[in-house]
């Protein structure tokens, strides 16, 4: 009898990551077709007008790599853990810590036009996203928590934070009590990448972090002991690895990299420190380091594409009237359809007939 079956691939091609990737994308266009005919849109407008408009001018693209800074860094971060089985979901909290450690510096050395400013901050939000995470990485370490709940839980209690301080303690005397800090000078800023846009030289930071995350990744001793700590502790007890060390550098290399993408958010096109630091970041990283196969130069297309996504959403909503929730439905799409083809990375789907069989079976 003629039927499909479900196999374990004998060998996997190096090319089938980006395939699956691409498969997703696809996939997406299809699935947003569909959404966009619901919405009585044609859908060659609508694909048109998130995928190719924000292209078009240099304002576009300048949104682009705006968008694609944040989502770099925090992608890269996290997929040095979710390789080593380490499963950060609050870099969203990492982010705010982040971007508050290094308003800090900015405000508390405001007026001061040194060049060390913005390198101080750089540092401080680092270490912010660094200590934030490192909370989960004691529980997990000492107490066994489940890092998923306890780092997702802190992104509440960050956010909070957050408000308090823009409402209290960092909020801008002179600001009509607006919830949110004073302006930073210049110094306390990046520079402008592109004239006539704001995109800034935060994606510098972004791109030398997916370098030296790919050397640690391929090329160093500790990248292979985190991850064979993380995936197989007892494994790496026996070949003299620490698991709890694992943890801890995975965590605290997520966690500061998301710190560094607050500062690019508070030191770039926000200039000052705000409630809405972020636009969900922290859990767009997510998808962008799985969608990139988290393999670094995977995550920088794949980081692209998102922040394509992100900025075709408002392009959509100014040019065809979409609702300004479809960039959310898209990135939903992205992850649910990259997750429902991973499985043709380990797995092959096959036409069997009874001649194939008879084929396959040797004759006694």
């Amino acid at each position: 009898m003629s039927r499909f079956v479900i196999e374990a691939r004998p060998e996997r091609s190096l090319w089938a990551p980006v395939q699956v990737s691409l498969l997703a994308v696809f996939l997406t266009c299809i699935g947003g077709s569909i959404l966009f005919v619901i919405y009585g849109v044609s859908p060659l407008k609508g694909l048109d007008a998130i995928f190719i408009d924000p292209l078009r001018s240099t304002y576009g693209i300048g949104e682009i790599l705006l968008k694609m800074a944040p989502l770099l860094l925090i992608a890269q971060g996290l997929a040095i853990g979710f390789r080593a089985q380490i499963w950060n979901i609050g870099a969203e909290g990492q982010l705010i810590v982040g971007a508050i450690a290094a308003s800090a510096i900015a405000i508390q050395f405001d007026g001061i036009t040194s060049p060390l400013l913005l390198p101080g901050m750089i540092v401080a939000g680092m270490i912010g996203g660094m200590l934030w995470a490192g909370i989960a990485a004691f529980l997990r370490a000492q107490f066994n928590a489940n890092e998923i709940l306890v780092t997702f839980m802190l992104t509440s209690v960050a956010l909070q934070l957050l408000y308090y301080l823009v409402a209290g303690p960092m909020r801008d005397p002179g600001g009509f009590n607006f919830p949110q800090s004073i302006s930073f000078s210049s110094s306390a800023t990046f520079p402008i990448l592109i004239a006539g846009t704001r995109a800034n030289a935060s994606l510098y930071i972004g791109l030398v972090l997916s370098a030296v995350a790919l050397i640690f990744v391929q090329r160093s001793l500790a990248g292979y002991k985190m991850s064979v700590g993380g995936i197989a502790p007892s494994a790496a007890m026996y070949a003299g690895f620490s698991s709890k060390k694992a943890i801890w550098l995975a965590l605290l290399i997520s966690g500061g990299a998301a710190g560094l993408a607050g500062v690019g958010e508070v030191a770039g096109p926000l200039g000052m420190l705000q409630r809405n630091v972020s636009p969900g970041y922290g859990y767009a990283g997510i998808i962008v380091a799985v969608l990139g196969g988290l393999h670094p130069i995977g995550i920088i297309f794949a980081a692209a594409l998102m922040a394509l996504v992100y900025v075709g959403g408002d392009f959509a909503l100014l040019s065809v009237g979409l609702p300004n929730a479809v960039t959310g439905i898209f990135q939903g799409m992205l992850l649910t359809f990259y997750l429902a083809c991973s499985f043709l990375l380990t797995s092959r789907i096959r036409w069997i007939t009874p001649d194939t069989v008879a084929k396959e079976v040797p004759a006694e």
